[in-house]
């Protein structure tokens, strides 16, 4: 089991998670979350401090970094890409780049253990970034691939059974801008939740696993709104 470090700035919370297991102890994970709105920069590093001050361990200790590669807020993804390409490029450790939506995704189904979730977080400007997952297990398995859309636009996979998705992130506060044929097949729904690092750190180890990193110089964001754009302009 590799130890990994992921961290987060894609919102108004800030996070950071270690996963690690020393000589066939069981998994552990420390992390450390706030609700720290433009104090990202300050709060970031302070916690990846904490969490391996904790779990004992050195950065020369960690065999990846993982940090929420978008969407999310512009500028704090630019913070957690910068932060996690600086201390990969310092240990010559690979990076990994995980969703935050999928991360979203996966703490709606270990907090409450539901299958189907969509997950949409508010990208202003009358607009909501979404994805739609199945949560099996553990895993997550996408069903709706990721955008930037007006809610009034939101359309969801047929599944059985009518209330069978769980919407959680800070787009659902944008409810009753959203089609009724979404009202009701969405049982219920959380627009509090922020994305985690305690969640991207074991997306991370199981892209890990299967070899899914990249180089330092390679961290990217990923904005969304951005490539839409791109996309309109060919």
């Amino acid at each position: 089991m590799p130890t990994l470090l992921a961290l987060d700035a894609s919102s108004s919370a800030c996070s950071a998670a270690l996963l690690l297991r020393r000589d066939g102890a069981e998994e552990r994970l420390v992390s450390r979350f706030a609700l720290t709105p433009r104090e990202h920069t300050r709060r970031l590093l302070p916690m990846v401090d904490e969490v391996l001050a904790e779990a004992g361990v050195s950065p020369v200790d960690l065999d990846a970094v993982a940090y929420g590669r978008g969407p999310g807020s512009f500028t704090g993804l630019r913070i957690a890409a910068g932060t996690a390409q600086g201390l990969a490029y310092g240990l010559d450790r690979p990076l990994l780049g995980i969703s935050t939506l999928e991360a979203l995704a996966l703490a709606a189904h270990r907090r409450h253990g539901v299958e189907h979730v969509v997950t949409a977080m508010d990208a202003r400007m009358g607009e909501i970034y979404v994805a739609a997952w199945r949560c099996r297990d553990g895993t997550t398995e996408a069903l709706l691939e990721e955008a930037v859309i007006p809610p009034q636009r939101l359309q969801l996979p047929a599944i059985a059974g009518q209330g069978g998705w769980y919407g959680i992130g800070s787009g659902w506060s944008l409810w009753e801008a959203m089609p009724a044929e979404v009202q009701a097949v969405v049982g219920q729904r959380d627009a509090e939740s922020e994305p985690a690092a305690e969640e991207m750190v074991m997306l991370a180890a199981r892209d890990y696993a299967v070899g899914a990193r990249t180089t330092a110089h390679e961290a990217q964001p990923i904005y969304l709104r951005d490539e839409v754009a791109w996309q309109k302009g060919k």
